[in-house]
């Protein structure tokens, strides 16, 4: 239903904290987006130590730049896949790998200064603090979650185990996720809420299980590279679910659901779709509404969102996961959840947009 309440202006110090806050969702979503080109290029495993102030550095000498290409000489990546490479060739893997660090570094850095400043400045309040902390400790969750997924490339198989390639995509998201929520915490602080559209909230909590869901399996399908098999749509080599699955079900049970390549690529397939017509649902639905107009425009945002992030898969399994439709494809999921955050806190709240 149409509202009238007008929103109040918005602070000084609720702006720095809101574009504080803002920077951190901009740098974790960089910080994926290289992540996803360090692990389409298989540069994940080329820094074999985690060195947290001492590895701020590159290698600076040739011979330190030995001294690291002798260490990743010892992995099985290198034994089994990499044997050919050159110091050059290695030099080629290893930038990925320490900007993505160099990102996590920075990324501490911007919010523990600021939040210094702000503490110290009274900008935090009581309601706020506990949330700040929240992310602190999950940004601190998450370079463990990164030294534990590489540690699993670095024993006795070449790659990491694409379990925990989930558990850090995912942390990473929900630390996305909660930061951008916390900063329309601070945006709407001061707005007048009315509760615009009730029902709808059901709907997404739908929409968020789907998409929570459909990401992990996105992790499972890149940590297994099972979006080199069956690169066709919308049947998997003519075959509306792929043989292999039925069979590898019953020989391996459960199991299959996370490891199989067919039956990986099968679910995300099919939550893909579940996804999206949750979101043509809600934004069918929305339109009989008289809502509020920037509620209804993050509505048309998701649906966009959603639209675009289904073709770049398709695309993307297609073509056989070339490098940018797989970045970008990654990138695009950061980009729904974003606008499935902002829809969720406008339909909790009921605040209207600048």
């Amino acid at each position: 239903m149409q509202t009238n309440n007008a929103k109040p202006a918005i602070t000084s110090s609720q702006r720095a904290l809101y574009y504080w806050l803002l920077t951190g969702c901009l740098l974790i979503f960089l910080m994926v987006v290289i992540g996803g080109i360090t692990r389409l290029t298989g540069s994940g495993l080329s820094i074999t130590d985690w060195k947290i102030v001492t590895g701020t550095l590159p290698p600076l000498t040739d011979s330190q730049w030995q001294q690291e290409f002798m260490s990743y000489q010892q992995t099985p990546q290198y034994k089994l896949v990499n044997a050919h490479f050159t110091l050059t060739d290695f030099k080629g893997i290893y930038w990925w790998e320490y900007l993505h660090r160099l990102i996590g570094r920075l990324i501490g850095l911007v919010f523990i200064i600021p939040f210094i400043i702000f503490y110290k400045r009274k900008w935090v309040s009581s309601k706020l603090l506990p949330h700040l902390v929240v992310i602190f400790l999950m940004g601190g969750f998450q370079g463990f979650l990164g030294w534990y997924m590489v540690k699993s490339g670095l024993l006795s198989q070449p790659s990491v185990s694409h379990i925990r390639l989930a558990m850090h995509l995912l942390n990473a998201l929900l630390t996305f996720a909660y930061t951008y929520w916390v900063a329309c915490m601070v945006k709407f602080e001061n707005a007048k809420h009315a509760n615009t559209w009730p029902i709808a909230k059901g709907w997404i909590y739908a929409l968020m299980f789907f998409l929570l869901f459909q990401i992990t399996y996105g992790a499972f399908v890149a940590g297994l590279k099972a979006g080199l098999v069956y690169n066709t749509w919308p049947k998997m080599d003519g075959m509306w679910m792929a043989e292999s699955i039925p069979f590898a079900f019953s020989k391996t049970g459960v199991s299959s659901l996370i490891y199989n390549l067919a039956s990986v690529q099968f679910i995300h397939r099919i939550c893909a779709v579940l996804l999206f017509l949750t979101v043509v649902f809600i934004w069918i639905k929305s339109m009989g509404k008289q809502l509020d107009a920037g509620l209804q425009n993050a509505i048309n945002v998701l649906l966009l969102s959603v639209f675009i992030q289904f073709v770049l898969g398709v695309l993307t399994l297609i073509f056989q996961v070339p490098l940018v439709l797989a970045v970008l494809h990654q990138a695009g999921a950061f980009v729904l959840l974003g606008t499935a955050i902002h829809v969720w806190y406008l339909l909790k709240m009921g605040a209207k947009q600048n």
